[in-house]
């Protein structure tokens, strides 16, 4: 997100406030319009697949904080390549620092993963000692980071400086004050029709990446813990986060990822613990900003690399394949392109996923079930992508050297019916009629019988009232009642 604020807004921080001003504005009208159905389309392999190359990257960023290098640039490809290359220039104080901090950490973990339970009856030393350990356990982030500042304040008392240290943190909180509606640059005033110009089609990419991590990153985790979330909640959520950050000149934020999995690693519940986390954020920055100096980057660096590693997993491959072979296209896509950049590689998976779809609407299953005598099942609601396949299927089916004299099309699993596929059944009708041959129908649902009789198709009509059966999947036959006529020579049609 704040490269692609840095590319839309050239670097001019007044831009950036006010793009996070209309993108709360826009994510806001998201949510109020309960725009929030069309994030449903992120299907879960995109997720998975997001979630593992995510674990990747921002846990393979660390690298450089944890050896203590310097000069890496942010694309994956030219990080991977600048890491290992410089691997010579490694500092020993930070690696050491840090893969001991590792190390405590997944002891730590194992620890609470692996402690007996507490039990009624249980003797209070023994509770006091499961307390004492639990808190311990699940505070082991933080712990770990207060160990390492206090190691390092001790050899920055001793003239020593093993490690790079976090440095000078800004204190206090920015003025609040409205966004910048125009700007002077160079004694010229910039109106705000100006700025939103300049802004450009950054005004629509902004609000979308921005929703689309944030609802990525949630159902990563909602899924991984049980968790429920509502789109258009997740809408309303960022929107105001960025309607209200752009009054103390913040520019447009997103779901953190990293931050999101520490949270989630530190055991973190419900909405209350971004209430606490709140707290202390504001607390930090009006007391505490002077002690942030002596934490250690590699410290850091190990605490993030052990809260985003357990996101990796590449098993779901198996039951992709297991599953639906085609899942594993979006999962692929996703998966490779986001060390590319991460919003792309969202955005493409989405867009297979989409195709994948649309293309199950296009092509319905279509089962024969009485080669003797043609009946065409339709397993699947029609739309019109589907039209041209339904007549190719008639037809091969239909029009052979043996030319059946009638063909029936069951729809007993048709709920859904749209006027083009009205027309299309017309036609290939009136193709039949040519030949002296029927076109039946069977197992109409009321509201899809209401749908052909709306549409003014006289010519439905008839054939209609002559259907006299539904035909299931296990060959039985049961009169449909309501579709049939009173005329004798009709019901035996």
């Amino acid at each position: 997100m704040s490269l692609l604020v840095a590319i839309y807004t050239s670097g001019d921080a007044s831009l950036a406030v006010l793009l996070a001003f209309l993108s709360g504005c826009i994510q806001l009208a998201l949510g109020l319009l309960k725009f929030g159905f069309l994030l449903d389309f992120i299907s879960y392999p995109v997720i998975k697949a997001f979630t593992s190359a995510a674990a990747v990257t921002i846990g393979f960023s660390q690298v450089k904080n944890l050896l203590g290098l310097k000069d890496i640039p942010r694309q994956f490809i030219l990080q991977v390549y600048e890491t290992f290359h410089k691997l010579p220039t490694i500092r020993v104080g930070d690696a050491v620092l840090g893969f001991l901090c590792i190390a405590f950490l997944l002891a730590l973990k194992f620890m609470k993963e692996h402690f007996p339970r507490v039990y009624r009856g249980m003797p209070r030393c023994y509770r006091l000692c499961y307390i004492i350990v639990w808190v311990t356990t699940t505070a082991r982030n933080a712990i770990v980071v207060v160990a390492a500042g206090l190691v390092a304040y001790s050899f920055h008392v001793m003239g020593l400086h093993p490690f790079i240290l976090t440095g000078k943190t800004a204190e206090g909180l920015p003025q609040f004050q409205l966004p910048p509606f125009s700007e002077k640059i160079d004694n010229r005033t910039v109106s705000f029709s100006e700025m939103v110009q300049d802004i450009g089609p950054g005004l629509f990419i902004i609000p979308l990446m921005g929703l689309l991590e944030s609802v990525a990153i949630a159902r990563a985790f909602a899924s991984q813990n049980n968790y429920r979330i509502d789109t258009n909640q997740e809408l309303l959520a960022i929107g105001l986060t960025n309607f209200l950050g752009s009054f103390l000149s913040a520019y447009p934020v997103t779901g953190s990822f990293g931050r999101t999995a520490l949270n989630s690693q530190t055991g973190a519940c419900t909405p209350a613990g971004g209430i606490l986390t709140g707290f202390l954020v504001l607390f930090s920055l009006g007391y505490l900003t002077p002690l942030f100096y002596y934490i250690p980057k590699a410290a850091l660096a190990a605490v993030i690399i052990c809260a985003v590693a357990p996101m990796f997993d590449l098993s779901v491959c198996k039951t992709l394949w297991k599953v639906k072979k085609l899942d594993l296209l979006p999962f692929l896509v996703t998966f490779l392109l986001s060390f590319w950049e991460i919003q792309y590689g969202i955005l493409l998976g989405i867009l297979v996923s989409l195709v994948i779809l649309c293309y199950s609407i296009a092509r319905p299953k279509i089962k024969v079930i009485d080669p003797h005598g043609p009946t065409l099942m339709i397993m699947s609601g029609l739309s019109f992508p589907s039209v041209e396949y339904l007549r190719d299927t008639i037809h091969e089916k239909a029009f052979t050297d043996s030319l059946p004299p009638s063909v029936t099309l069951d729809f007993t699993h048709v709920n859904v019916l749209d006027y083009t596929v009205v027309m299309g059944l017309r036609e290939i009708q009136h193709e039949f009629r040519s030949q002296g041959r029927t076109l039946l129908f069977s197992g109409l649902q009321p509201d899809i019988h209401q749908i052909l009789l709306a549409a003014d198709l006289k010519d439905f009509q008839h054939p209609l009232s002559v259907t006299t059966a539904d035909l299931y999947i296990d060959g039985s036959v049961e009169p449909l009642l309501n579709n049939v006529p009173k005329a004798s020579s009709e019901l035996n049609h």
